[in-house]
């Protein structure tokens, strides 16, 4: 199947034609594709990708300022940096079917590179930043406002507060007077394709929990998800990891 096959169907699941074909073939571009076909001259969605990042942040912003105008500033910021964290991207990637047409590089495919959420979330900025490229912020918008709703719709103004667990464990500990956590690396194996980290958080000298990720970033939020657990209990409602739900006091 050719690479502008895989890209119609996708117009057709996302619901945009391209003006310029080429940009959706980019934006589904791996490094590790271009990389193994150095005589087809593709360019791989890593500069799309750095676009992308920005018009996500905009668009977040934009529907957070009017879906929520009399929230203060912080908790926007907090709620933005939820709905374009990591965990957030690969989400929205694998909910617009991304995973099932990005093209990977033969060795990036062997080791599951299609379940990454680093490879999902870069994917899927990278295909907002070619859609802005092509359509200009509607374009963008189109695909972004749906999934944005989605995540929202379940949260009731001024019932909760969304954030990471890292910063949720930070604020938690400050509101307790006692020290910044502290996250260090216990161990890491495996090839650089595929390496997993041991990340431990302490406070204090004292250990508080310890956890592993395929990144230094997912291991520590997962780690901190673990102390928050063993604190607020039930009061914390599972969520992915970089998400959490806390009702207010």
């Amino acid at each position: 199947m050719t690479d502008r096959i895989f890209a119609a169907r996708l117009e057709k699941a996302i619901g945009y034609t391209f003006i310029d074909p080429s940009l959706l073939i980019q934006a589904l571009t791996h490094s590790s594709r271009a990389y193994e076909h150095p005589g087809e001259s593709l360019s791989n969605n890593e500069v799309l990708e750095f676009l992308g990042d920005s018009v996500v942040g905009l668009l977040a912003a934009e529907y957070l300022h009017e879906q929520y105008p009399a929230s203060r500033e912080g908790e926007l910021s907090k709620l933005r940096s939820m709905a374009t964290s990591t965990e957030s991207l690969s989400e929205y990637a694998k909910r617009t079917k991304l995973d099932k047409f990005l093209l990977l590089g033969k060795g990036e495919e062997k080791s599951g590179g299609r379940k990454k959420k680093t490879i999902l979330a870069g994917a899927f900025e990278a295909l907002v930043g070619a859609l802005y490229t092509d359509g200009s912020l509607p374009a963008a918008r189109l695909l972004l406002l749906p999934l944005l709703t989605e995540t929202f719709k379940r949260l009731k103004t001024g019932a909760f507060l969304i954030n990471d667990y890292k910063s949720a464990l930070q604020e938690y500990f400050q509101k307790q007077n006692w020290p910044v956590p502290r996250y260090a690396i216990v161990e890491s194996k495996g090839p650089d394709h595929k390496k997993t980290f041991v990340i431990e958080v302490s406070c204090g000298g004292r250990i508080l929990a310890r956890a592993k990720g395929d990144s230094k970033k997912d291991a520590e939020q997962r780690a901190a998800q673990k102390a928050l657990k063993g604190r607020l209990g039930r009061k914390l409602k599972d969520m992915p990891c970089e998400m959490f739900v806390v009702k207010k006091n």
